[in-house]
């Protein structure tokens, strides 16, 4: 082969490979031929020390996050219980709180405008019939047995004031639907 050829080869080889410069070209042949003797040389190389170096300090690093997560496992997984029971008791007041608002719903439909009405108008016609029956049993009980049963006057008195009180009650509550259902009558939300 010729001489400058082999000198380009071993040029380049050096200029990738500086470590390499100091060996013959006979100890190249040998690295080419024997694994043994690559391996020898390969290994002393300072960019595969280098590595092997980064590799052993990376294993270390990882070798203590290893040990420092496995210290901080206990704490972990009693962390993890008590966020579970957090999380447990959340859920139970949650649905306690949708119980309680459903109770409160219930509570204050007492409240509701339209609820209010119609015990207006509930109040309204049994205040009616409460004034209409202590009328009729007056009129009966006058003229079921008339000798017996001599009304006087403070009787009649004692009749018509209860129920001019009963109707008084009574026509008010007309006046106050008939005012609701004219719009007349609003209800605050406060």
């Amino acid at each position: 082969m010729d001489p400058s050829a082999s000198q380009n080869v071993h040029t380049r080889l050096t200029a990738e490979f500086p470590e390499l410069a100091h060996l013959s070209r006979e100890d190249l042949e040998d690295l080419l031929v024997d694994p043994q003797y690559f391996q020898a040389i390969f290994h002393t190389l300072p960019q595969v020390m280098q590595l092997h170096q980064g590799q052993a300090d990376l294993g270390s690093a990882n070798e203590s996050i290893a040990k420092n997560n496995l210290a901080l496992q206990d704490s972990l997984y009693a962390l993890r219980g008590e966020t579970q029971e957090a999380f447990d008791s959340a859920k139970q007041l949650e649905a306690r709180w949708k119980e309680i608002e459903k109770e409160q719903r219930e509570v204050y439909q007492r409240f509701d405008p339209q609820f209010l009405l119609m015990r207006l108008r509930h109040a309204t016609t049994a205040q009616d019939d409460l004034s209409e029956t202590r009328a009729n049993a007056f009129v009966q009980g006058s003229a079921s047995d008339p000798e017996t049963t001599a009304l006087s006057g403070k009787d009649i008195d004692d009749f018509v004031k209860e129920f001019r009180e009963l109707r008084k009650t009574y026509h008010k509550r007309v006046m106050w639907g008939d005012r609701w259902t004219t719009g007349d009558v609003a209800w605050r939300d406060d």
